[in-house]
């Protein structure tokens, strides 16, 4: 799979992009990410990317000719064959990303991440490029960089062969469906500063196990979201045990 981010910060992404099971994933050739630097694509001496907005305000907007020009540019390397990819634009106003999006967009071939910065893009680059437009909560960053890594994080983990086990991120709370946190975990020391490992993980008994799995996640998820119990079930989504099973 292939990301191109789209920044005015490419060297934030150097240490991200070297650690951990993405390194090894790009090592091994299961995803590609291109970094490209919106300031390439600035017309002015000093390659300024950003202006005061019109009609006055704080801060400063980013100038739709580098951006718009810096996106057609990504797209088109490509072969003619070949679709140009997804855009997604990273800004607090666009469609919550959550696993459901994440599971999405993992069966893309190719995604390109455009990061904003300062008080967000020129209208008209939504307006001639017509970005999916993703928010990753309801907060605000610096700058999209975060919110592009994160999305790459957590599109990674989906794709075959990245990683070691591929019930990972089946059994991870929020995947396929899934409306229940997941459950606790636990491994050596068996007892640590007196608190010890529950016995049902001890004992072998893979029913029990999963039973005892199965009514922790409900618990948890009645304690932390109960938001997600209360919510509709969707179609393919996996349903939360009865809740009055013991």
């Amino acid at each position: 799979m292939r990301f191109d981010v789209l920044t005015l910060f490419p060297e934030i992404f150097s240490g991200y992009l070297s650690q951990s099971l993405l390194k090894l994933a790009i090592d091994r050739g299961l995803v590609r990410v291109d970094l490209h630097n919106i300031r390439d694509w600035a017309r002015s001496k000093h390659r300024n990317v950003d202006d005061r907005p019109f009609g006055g305000g704080p801060g400063m907007v980013l100038k739709p000719e580098p951006v718009v020009e810096c996106v057609e540019a990504v797209q088109s390397q490509r072969d003619a064959e070949q679709p140009p990819g997804r855009l997604i634009l990273l800004t607090p106003q666009g469609r919550r990303f959550d696993q459901r999006v994440a599971e999405e967009l993992a069966q893309s071939d190719r995604l390109l991440l455009l990061c904003g910065r300062y008080e967000g893009f020129d209208q008209r680059v939504m307006d001639l490029l017509s970005p999916e437009e993703v928010s990753v909560g309801d907060f605000v960053l610096n700058g999209g960089e975060v919110a592009a890594m994160t999305i790459v994080d957590a599109v990674v983990r989906l794709l075959p062969g990245v990683l070691g086990d591929e019930n990972s991120s089946i059994e991870d709370s929020f995947s396929r469906g899934n409306r229940l946190l997941e459950h606790a975990q636990y491994t050596r020391p068996r007892e640590y500063r007196g608190l010890a490992v529950p016995d049902v993980l001890l004992n072998g008994n893979h029913p029990d196990i999963a039973e005892w799995r199965r009514q922790d996640s409900l618990r948890r998820t009645r304690d932390r979201r109960q938001d997600l119990l209360d919510s509709p079930a969707e179609e393919g989504s996996h349903e939360p045990p009865d809740a009055d099973s013991k």
